[in-house]
This record gives C-alpha cells, sequence and structure tokens, in this order.
C-alpha cells in the first residue's frame, strides 16, 4: 500500500495575502480521497522525531535557536514565514514525515510526504519558507540505521537546491542532482554533485529530452540503494515564482519518467512535494495529485 505522511499541522495559519499557499496541504489529501486515488488507510501522521536525527544534520546552535525561538531578526526572516513554537513544531513533524516515510518507501518501493522538500535548509540557518531539510534528515537516519549506503538526491523543483548541496558538499556518499531554472532564486547558487540550469521558458519537450538523457546515465554512474525525489510543481508556467515553460501534463510525464525508472531498477523512492506557487490553487493541487496518481498507477 501506498504511504503518505500527513498531519493536520502542515495547514499553519499564515498573515493574510501571504504568498505561500498554505491551503494547499490541506486540498491535496482531500482531492485524493474525493477521487479515489487513495483512501484513508494510506495516510499516516507522524510524531515528533528524537532530536538526535535533526541534529545529524543540522548546527545545535541554530536548531535550538530555532525550538526556543531565539533566533535571530535577520535569519527569522530570512525564512519567510513569521517565527513561532507551533511553526517548528510544524517543521519537525513534516521532518519525521519523511524519515517515516523512507522506512515505508523500503519496505513498499515509494512512499510520499504530502508536504517536506525544504531543500533551502543550510546545515545552520533556514531560508525561503524551509527551516529543517526533510530531504537530508531522511537520508542521513537511514544511513545511520544503515538501512542504505548511497543516496541519490534528485531535485527537480525550480528552485536549486541550495541548502542540500551544502549539507552533503563534502560527502560521497550522498550525491545531489539538481536542475532548476537558471535565473531563478537562489541567485547565489551553491555546488550539487550535478546542477542543470535550466533557460527562461524551457518547455515540455527540452526539459524532458534533458531528463531523459541525464537520469538514467546518474543512476548508472552513482549506483544508488536509495532515491529521494522533490517533485516541486513550480516548473509550470503558470507559476509565480518559476520562470519555466512546462504544461502540468508536462510536469506529469517528468515524474512518470523519475518513478518508472526507479521501479525498473528497484530504487525505493521517497517523494516531498516541493514547491508550487501557481495563483490558481486548483492548478497546484492538480499538478501535485498527479504524482501521487502515478505512485498508485506504477507501483501498486
Amino acid at each position: 500500500m501506498l504511504k503518505i505522511a500527513y498531519h493536520p499541522i502542515y495547514k499553519h495559519p499564515l498573515p493574510e495575502g501571504h504568498r505561500f499557499p498554505m491551503e494547499k496541504y490541506d486540498l491535496l489529501p482531500q482531492q485524493l480521497l474525493h477521487e479515489g486515488t487513495c483512501i484513508k488507510d494510506n495516510f499516516f501522521e507522524p510524531s515528533i522525531p528524537n532530536d538526535k536525527y535533526i541534529l545529524a544534520v543540522h548546527e545545535p546552535e541554530y536548531y535550538y535557536d530555532l525550538v526556543n525561538i531565539t533566533l535571530d531578526q535577520r535569519a527569522a526572516r530570512k525564512i519567510g514565514f513569521p517565527l513561532s513554537e507551533v511553526l517548528v513544531e510544524r517543521e519537525v513533524i513534516i521532518a519525521k514525515g519523511t524519515i517515516e516515510a523512507s522506512l515505508h518507501a523500503l519496505e513498499n518501493g515509494i512512499a510520499m510526504n504530502i508536504a517536506g522538500g525544504t531543500h533551502h535548509a543550510y546545515t545552520n540557518r533556514g531560508e525561503a519558507f524551509c527551516l529543517l531539510n526533510d530531504q537530508a534528515i531522511g537520508a542521513r537516519y537511514l544511513q545511520t540505521k544503515d538501512l542504505v549506503k548511497k543516496v541519490l538526491i534528485v531535485d527537480l523543483d525550480v528552485h536549486q537546491g541550495n541548502g542540500t548541496a551544502q549539507i552533503f558538499q563534502n560527502d560521497a556518499s550522498v550525491f545531489t542532482f539538481s536542475m532548476h531554472g537558471k535565473s531563478n532564486y537562489p541567485f547565489k547558487k551553491e555546488t550539487s554533485d550535478l546542477d542543470i540550469a535550466l533557460e527562461n521558458d524551457t518547455n515540455d519537450i527540452t526539459y524532458l529530452q534533458i531528463l531523459k538523457s541525464t537520469l538514467p546515465r546518474l543512476i548508472d554512474q552513482v549506483k544508488p540503494d536509495f532515491i529521494y525525489y522533490l517533485s516541486g510543481v513550480d516548473i509550470i508556467a503558470t507559476d509565480k515564482l518559476g520562470k519555466l515553460g512546462l504544461t502540468v501534463g508536462g510536469c506529469k510525464e517528468r515524474d512518470r519518467f523519475v518513478l518508472e525508472i526507479c521501479k525498473a531498477n528497484n530504487i525505493p523512492i521517497m517523494c516531498s512535494m516541493g514547491g508550487g506557487y501557481s495563483p490558481d490553487i486548483k492548478t497546484i493541487v492538480d499538478a501535485h495529485a498527479n504524482t501521487f496518481r502515478l505512485a498508485q498507477e506504477i507501483f501498486f
């Protein structure tokens, strides 16, 4: 059975007019249930993780400044959300959702987190709506438990996974691959193990050609035991914070290719949803829902 991390805390109250579409975290599971893609048993509610799993990735001073709400104002502003105890609890629970989903993926071939993909979180700071790097925490957890040795992170959000790149910059056991908009945030990029920077308005055909010529070769080269997939839907042309030109259908074909190649190579895959900022919330939810529809179709 497809297992999906979801907690009501994922939908966090924000000031009116905030540009982050927090309501998608309620609407997405509702849509999946309504259309019959999922049933209630597909979803599990993550709990609070042991601090040690977060501290395996993030520096103690930064983490405890978050927990105690003592982060300095400049650092807090970079995060982009008003800092609060509930917000930090949300981020910690998202990280636990990715940890638990990773274990389900080892068992079932795939698992998902309704939230996550917080790839702008560094070891010692957060930015751009990311406080703790959920996939980095999940990868380190699996390695610490000797469940996997080599991890490949496939980050196909429109924004470069700068925090993930920094966290694993000197770690050969985790290969970081980011395919993103060249002129998108972050304007100062980090160096992933493989970065592919795309021109503005890159369309479905060009995007898929690049991905299909890159990922199989990368899997042959890296030989991962486990793949983390950041399936941001901010690559579509309507996205307010993206500059690429894909259709929702092209985004779906991207997901299909990634999931099918993992299935064909028998590599467990854990998916975090990442970004999506189209003006119409229905577009965001539909594009994200495609990832879950394909997971059911391909793996179950």
